[in-house]
């Protein structure tokens, strides 16, 4: 790997619709890696929402400037189609501080898209450009308005013409999630049509879908061109991605694979901070829902995963969690 050529690469940390909250978002970049956070979409429907919901999609909007507690930016997201109530929603975060509006034109949730939200708009590139322009016009340059788009709906026919409705309408950066909403979240990833639709645009584009391994940010960096990647369900897998990926930049060094013992300590700092605000039966029912991220590539993730799945007692199953790497998975 020629690691000259990838030095100014930014990594962002992927909205994951109640999965990344902010105590998520803040355990994330407590180690260096990330250079971004997006927050889990606010969806807007018809009306301009009180500040209270955007509090609790994004409470770092209470401490400016809106960061982790590791100094990381976080970019508040909105989901809907209607113009005017994306708009007015805009000003309203605006007005309590946002440092950023990113669009959600990718989600691929059928009951998201049974309202008109998220892929769903990408089968009429028009919607997307007066979705976006609504916004940027709203927002009078104060803050950059930036969108997240899939492939397309049903098959990439309107790709470009998605990504391009995108720029017209004056978004500062394109994230482009490397499949359409059809294909949820089977591989393959095309990152190659990343290039395809970076090629056609002037604004910067972000690669994301697919990326697990350094190996994985390699490829997705040649085939797509872009420099810049996002990452979701990988930084769950092994919150430690981000971190490796940075030192590898800035040094050529590859580090070892982050341990099983590493993960799961993760997961029992995750359930202090968590129950701190919510029920242990909540918690426990958030710590399972991790733990089942981190079974992608981790034969100990799956192992401790079936031996706790059935338990709602929050101390019971973090007792269970096996740390030890000789004993995490059976012989």
């Amino acid at each position: 790997m020629v690691v000259n050529l990838l030095h100014n690469g930014r990594i962002g940390l992927a909205p994951m619709e109640g999965v990344i909250d902010a105590l998520t978002r803040d355990l994330l970049t407590r180690h260096a890696g990330f250079d971004w956070t997006v927050t889990e979409f606010v969806r807007v429907v018809d009306a301009r929402l009180p500040p209270r919901v955007f509090y609790k999609h994004c409470p770092e909007l209470k401490q400016p400037p809106v960061a982790t507690p590791s100094g990381i930016p976080v970019h508040l997201q909105l989901l809907g189609s209607d113009p005017v109530a994306l708009a007015a929603n805009a000003r309203q975060a605006l007005s309590l501080g946002a440092v950023s509006i990113d669009l959600n034109f990718g989600c691929p949730a059928k009951l998201v898209n049974r309202h008109d939200g998220g892929a769903s708009l990408l089968r009429q590139p028009d919607r997307v450009y007066k979705a976006v322009k609504a916004v940027h016009d709203a927002l009078e340059g104060e803050i950059p308005v930036t969108a997240k788009i899939r492939l397309g709906f049903a098959n990439r026919r309107l790709a470009v013409a998605c990504a391009q409705a995108t720029e017209a309408g004056g978004a500062a950066q394109l994230v482009v999630h490397a499949r359409t909403r059809d294909e949820g979240y089977r591989p393959p990833a095309h990152w190659e049509w990343i290039g395809k639709i970076r090629r056609q645009v002037s604004i910067p584009v972000v690669a994301n879908g697919d990326i697990w391994t350094l190996e994985d940010y390699w490829k997705a960096r040649t085939l797509s061109g872009c420099s810049d990647v996002m990452l979701g369900r990988s930084a769950l897998a092994d919150p430690w991605l981000a971190p490796r990926i940075r030192h590898w930049l800035q040094t050529g060094e590859r580090l070892p694979e982050s341990s099983w013992a590493m993960r799961a300590n993760v997961l029992k700092e995750y359930a202090a901070l968590q129950r701190q605000q919510l029920p242990d039966r909540v918690v426990a029912s958030l710590v399972k829902q991790w733990l089942a991220q981190m079974r992608q590539g981790s034969s100990a993730a799956e192992h401790n995963f079936q031996r706790v799945k059935r338990l709602t007692e929050l101390d019971q199953l973090l007792d269970s969690l096996v740390v030890n790497e000789q004993h995490a998975e059976p012989a």
